[in-house]
């Protein structure tokens, strides 16, 4: 396939897919901070991605992918490969935006917004795609294959045990979330095409951490621990079973909370741009980020975008102190600095730092 002719992608044949069903969102019991951490980034994607560190077999990869399920449908040209929106002309293809500078109507169709796996074995040319140098020099075309950024542009991409990820594909991808565009060079040969994507990384803290700066560049992260309660326990056993013998009525069950949670989300997307935060809830945040001796500002920046979507999440348009209170430890547990004498994890020192300074009792997603 060649960037110059993407119909040619849309004409081959695809083999059938078989749909796998999906655990439903809505059914995943606990893990409100994870929860939260990615309905949040659904809402308002510059929010930077979440990495999700915690025990295994607690449903980290589980509730990524029931998130699929819950991404509403997006306008895409139909027979651009990277799905370029089509009346957006800063964020297309070169391909996209040419044919839009010369007047062509691009084909529109929807699609699902779409979450991608990364395996662990990946290699750099599966992650950010080849091009072809024999058939761009004999033809002279860019003929690129394109990768799972490409993909995952306009979507999520999903990368399970990401802290066992080769530390040049992790830079990769951090620094495609942050521009929106990957550049694939080869030969003196450059394409660069969208993408844009949050990025959701997860992994078991005992199987190594992400390097500082790298957990920076995540905007939220969550982190999960086995459920100590009983009652909660079987009843995900309870669930589990049942979704397992019968996955269709399980899923049916839960067809009027997935509905209504999409509705909620959608909502929450469109009246976005409509949310304010006082300056009076930006000095807190600056000045908590001073107190915890943030480094750089990315932190706050974070804060202020999650706590707007937290607010136009609940249907309001304006930010509160309390807003801001529940996603403290979300955004600025991973960027603290590590102090092997500690007495206490960085979410609690966020969460006593936050009461102070926002005069709540408890603090915390």
């Amino acid at each position: 396939m060649t960037q110059a002719q993407p119909s040619n992608h849309s004409e081959r044949r695809q083999p059938a897919q078989i749909k796998v069903p999906t655990y439903p969102f809505t059914a995943i019991i606990g893990q409100e901070e994870m929860k939260l951490a990615l309905i949040l980034n659904v809402i308002d994607p510059r929010i930077g991605g979440v990495m999700i560190m915690g025990d295994r077999g607690t449903g980290k990869s589980t509730t990524v992918r029931a998130l699929a399920e819950l991404l509403p449908e997006v306008p895409s040209v139909a027979d651009c490969p990277f799905g370029c929106h089509p009346e957006k002309t800063s964020e297309m293809c070169p391909n996209c935006r040419e044919r839009t500078a010369e007047g062509e109507v691009l084909p529109m169709t929807y699609r699902k917004t779409r979450v991608v796996d990364l395996p662990l074995g990946a290699t750099e040319d599966r992650v950010c795609g080849t091009i072809d140098i024999q058939k761009a020099l004999a033809e002279g075309v860019k003929a690129f294959e394109p990768g799972l950024l490409a993909q995952a542009n306009r979507g999520f991409l999903y990368v399970d045990e990401v802290n066992l990820l080769d530390d040049h594909l992790v830079d990769v991808l951090l620094d495609s979330a942050a521009s929106g565009v990957n550049v694939v060079e080869r030969e003196g040969i450059s394409i660069r095409h969208p993408a844009r994507f949050v990025l959701v990384g997860s992994g078991n803290p005992e199987e190594g951490e992400l390097r500082p700066q790298l957990l920076d560049r995540f905007g939220l992260h969550a982190q999960i621990r086995t459920l100590r309660d009983a009652h909660k326990r079987v009843a995900i056993i309870r669930s589990r079973s049942d979704f397992d013998n019968d996955p269709e009525s399980f899923i049916e069950k839960f067809d009027a909370p997935q509905a209504e949670l999409q509705a909620k989300v959608t909502r929450a997307k469109e009246i976005l741009s409509d949310v304010t935060v006082g300056d009076d809830v930006l000095l807190k945040i600056a000045q908590l980020c001073i107190d915890l001796e943030i480094d750089g500002h990315r932190g706050e920046l974070v804060l202020a975008r999650t706590a707007k979507a937290l607010a136009a999440f609940e249907g309001r348009t304006e930010v509160c102190d309390d807003d801001v209170a529940r996603i403290a430890v979300l955004g600025l547990r991973h960027r603290l600095r590590k102090d092997p004498l500690a007495t206490m994890d960085n979410g609690r020192r966020v969460q006593e730092k936050v009461a102070q300074i926002f005069g709540v009792e408890k603090a915390g997603a």
